[in-house]
């Protein structure tokens, strides 16, 4: 690589330079703006996700029935909120009828509560009495510092979750309004939705034009395709639950299986995190039967999210494995819960925009500012 002239090597910074600040601009707009102006317009912006997944069934009725698209906007919409609305009808009176009769089963669930805290109360204290004193000692030093800890915690806990409940409540009436005005966005958009498309493709320049086209195809090839696969693993995880816990004779398989479902959807946490110690309890308990059903379920679960997360992720979005556990882990040291799951959107849609060739420029300066360093760096040598 030859060593750039002065005026070649200006314009060459000059261009990195102001790419980097409109980078850093960027990022910061992303980091300030966006959760302001995501909360604000959220009705909208998920009306218009419902607008652009519904306007095929719209335009493919309005092919075969030749109607107004106003009519055929407002059938499928409602179509498709009574679908939903039948679905969470049956999971919530399900739900409820389990509810029922485990609030009709409480004095039994305490019962059965107790006598595993008595057996693990037997067994500590065995465990106990075989320690030497001074061993004893500390761990009653340290039992006490826990149940101190625990009266303090405990309070704060239920005073936060009181708090919580009472911003829920306090919101519901700011949610209804937000409902509404997600119904009418939503029917609004569909009506209209190729009007739209055609006004704003006209009004934009073909530049932005074209980088808005990129990052759309990016973006959506990214999260739709994160959203399938994680899909796809939920709704197995489900069944696998469900049918394993009717096949267990569990009281509440529903419940069961529809908590340990979202548990799992949860990286790093998994249905495991409370599948495991209920095992080892029914262990100690004696039931040796039913500890091995749920490790057979747990098994079949862990055996889906090892072997086909990995290809069903690949295949809906071509995201290499390891590339989604390092941005998993990132997303989870840097935001968290929430970092964890939204990690992976965003690195596929980075690696989705590096693919259409939008970043050729930038990284072809990169390499020309990376060949003219080293020349200078090999003269002066």
């Amino acid at each position: 690589m030859h060593e750039l002239s002065w005026p070649q090597r200006g314009r060459l910074w000059l261009r990195l330079g102001l790419r980097l600040v409109f980078f850093a601009l960027l990022l910061w707009a992303a980091i300030r703006l966006c959760p302001p102006l995501l909360s604000l317009f959220s009705p909208f912006l998920l009306a218009m996700v419902t607008a652009w997944c519904l306007s095929p069934a719209v335009r493919w009725l309005q092919k075969r029935l030749s109607l107004p698209r106003s009519l055929l906007s407002l059938l499928v919409l409602i179509l498709a909120f009574a679908a939903l609305g039948g679905l969470a009808w049956w999971l919530l009176s399900t739900a409820a009828t389990e509810i029922v009769e485990l609030a009709g089963n409480w004095e039994g669930l305490v019962g059965s509560l107790q006598q595993v805290v008595n057996s693990l109360g037997e067994l500590f204290a065995r465990g106990m009495n075989l320690l030497p004193e001074s061993a004893r000692a500390t761990a009653d030093n340290l039992l006490s510092r826990l149940f101190t800890w625990l009266d303090t915690v405990i309070p704060q806990v239920l005073s936060a979750a009181v708090d919580y409940a009472t911003g829920v409540a306090k919101g519901l009436p700011s949610f209804a309004v937000a409902t509404v005005v997600f119904i009418m966005a939503s029917y609004f958009l569909m009506a209209d939705w190729p009007h739209l498309r055609a006004s704003l493709a006209d009004k934009l320049p073909q530049g932005p034009r074209t980088l808005l086209s990129l990052i759309k195809r990016a973006a959506t090839a990214g999260f739709g395709g994160y959203l399938r696969a994680q899909l796809i693993l939920s709704v197995g995880v489900f069944f696998i639950l469900l049918v394993g816990f009717l096949f267990t004779r569990e009281s509440y398989a529903l419940l069961l299986a529809l908590g340990l479902a979202i548990l799992d959807f949860i990286p790093i946490l998994g249905s495991g995190t409370v599948m495991v110690p209920w095992a080892v309890v029914d262990v100690i308990l004696g039931d040796y039967r039913h500890a091995l059903g749920l490790m057979i379920v747990w098994g079949l679960v862990a055996l889906l999210r090892q072997v086909g997360e990995p290809k069903i992720l690949g295949n809906q979005t071509g995201l290499p494995p390891l590339v989604s556990l390092v941005s998993v882990y990132v997303g989870m040291r840097l935001w968290g819960i929430l970092g964890m799951i939204l990690a992976p959107v965003v690195c596929l849609v980075i690696l989705n925009i590096y693919r259409s060739g939008v970043l050729d420029n930038t990284l072809a300066d990169l390499k020309l500012a990376a060949g003219d360093i080293s020349a200078i760096l090999k003269n002066q040598s």
